[in-house]
């Protein structure tokens, strides 16, 4: 007997990420030694409390059964004294805390609960490729929004047209920005309200990596005012306290949405293990040095590898936050062809922008998670393609790999 797939999962697109990794393991089996830079998965360990709250909460019988369907009321707790104390916003943990199994699964289920067939959603252009699974899904249309370096990454309400304004019910934004590295400006965010409320457009902010700021915190949305009566703000705690593998994050803000979220997910999911649900609240209510601790690691590591990119005349985009540095590839290259070249002749793995959408197609990816001294060799390596007008300047890469 042969089965095919449905109609809807037909028409959602490859996997973006399992493609570059199946391009990865491929030049790995040559006996290559890759630099892999196109991966987004953190590469430190979770931090021993948070392991220790999971291996207490495990050995209780009480974790065993089912959690209550829209998560523990403690953790809904711990993420309202969070917002509190870290952005100032008071939140009501029993109508405006959704609890998720990573904030992607809210991220993709979000225009399943809200929209119906052909209504439009705003997305942007670079942007992180799984907001469209949720389209395809909902079968809703998608208007993309250009993130333009003109722009600092930001889009432009005023491009937008008046017809598409009036047809879009939500408007995605994702900052500290994946793939660019790009922050908000509490302008930007004042701006953005005013957007949705003159256009009744719902504002979805993808905040994954709101710990992770270059030398500042970065602004949660809903530190702006009025901002909790356009929109939501999905966080998870893959990227603060790397628990990736963990699938544990929360959806803060309006309480109809949140109410939408919760309803879909009663009937796909019975929340997520109450043993992970504790160790998330000693995430969010322990000690914050790990935090502080890993947001001073990516600066470090983002100094080494934009430092060493500069001395062989490869110039970062400049970046506020996240643990990506956005790449403009050489003149005559494609992302595409310019990614496939770097792993081919130099064996170094970046992520091409055109994954993230056709604005990015001019640009690549680099996360930075790996050593400064890896960073520094894939540098030298893609150096000696003799792509870019070396700059020798002091702090640079010599010949032989030795920071200068």
């Amino acid at each position: 007997m042969h089965f095919t797939e449905s109609a809807v999962v037909h028409q959602l697109l490859q996997q973006f990420f399992a493609t570059l990794v199946q391009k990865v393991n491929q030049k790995i089996a040559t006996g290559a030694d890759v630099i892999n830079l196109g991966q987004g998965n953190p590469d430190q360990p979770t931090p021993d409390n948070i392991v220790k709250a999971l291996q207490a909460a495990v050995a209780k019988p009480e974790n065993h059964k089912y959690s209550p369907f829209s998560g523990l009321p403690a953790l809904k707790q711990a993420v309202a004294n969070y917002y509190h104390d870290h952005y100032q916003v008071d939140v009501d943990p029993e109508t405006e805390v959704a609890i998720l199994g990573g904030s992607k699964t809210g991220l993709v289920e979000l225009p399943l609960a809200v929209m119906n067939p052909g209504e439009k959603l705003l997305l942007p252009d670079p942007g992180y490729p799984d907001y469209l699974s949720g389209t395809r899904l909902a079968d809703v249309d998608v208007e993309l929004v250009p993130l333009r370096a003109s722009n600092h990454f930001l889009p432009d309400y005023d491009t937008i047209s008046t017809k598409s304004k009036q047809a879009a019910r939500l408007l995605y934004l994702n900052y500290p920005n994946n793939p660019t590295g790009a922050v908000a400006t509490a302008d930007f965010f004042a701006k953005t309200v005013q957007f949705a409320r003159d256009n009744q457009i719902g504002i979805v902010h993808d905040f994954a990596y709101g710990a992770l700021g270059n030398h500042q915190q970065p602004l949660s949305f809903l530190q702006t005012p009025g901002a909790k009566e356009v929109g939501i703000e999905f966080s998870t705690l893959s990227k603060t306290y790397n628990m990736a593998g963990w699938r544990i994050g929360f959806a803060v803000g309006n309480p109809d949405l949140v109410a939408a979220i919760n309803a879909i997910q009663a009937h796909l999911f019975v929340s997520v293990f109450p043993a992970v649900q504790e160790a998330a609240i000693a995430a969010l209510t322990g000690p914050q040095d790990s935090v502080t601790e890993l947001a001073h690691l990516y600066e470090n590591r983002r100094h080494a590898f934009e430092t060493a990119a500069a001395a062989i005349g490869w110039q970062a985009t400049p970046a506020g936050g996240s643990f990506y540095s956005w790449m403009q590839v050489p003149a005559g290259y494609t992302s595409e062809s310019f990614t496939d070249l770097l792993l081919d002749k130099a064996a170094v793995a970046v992520a091409p922008g055109k994954g993230f959408g056709s604005e990015g197609d001019q640009y690549v990816r680099i996360g930075l998670l790996t050593s400064p001294e890896r960073l520094q060799e894939a540098c030298r390596r893609i150096g000696k393609l003799h792509l870019f007008t070396p700059h020798h300047a002091e702090g640079g890469i010599s010949d032989d790999g030795n920071q200068r």
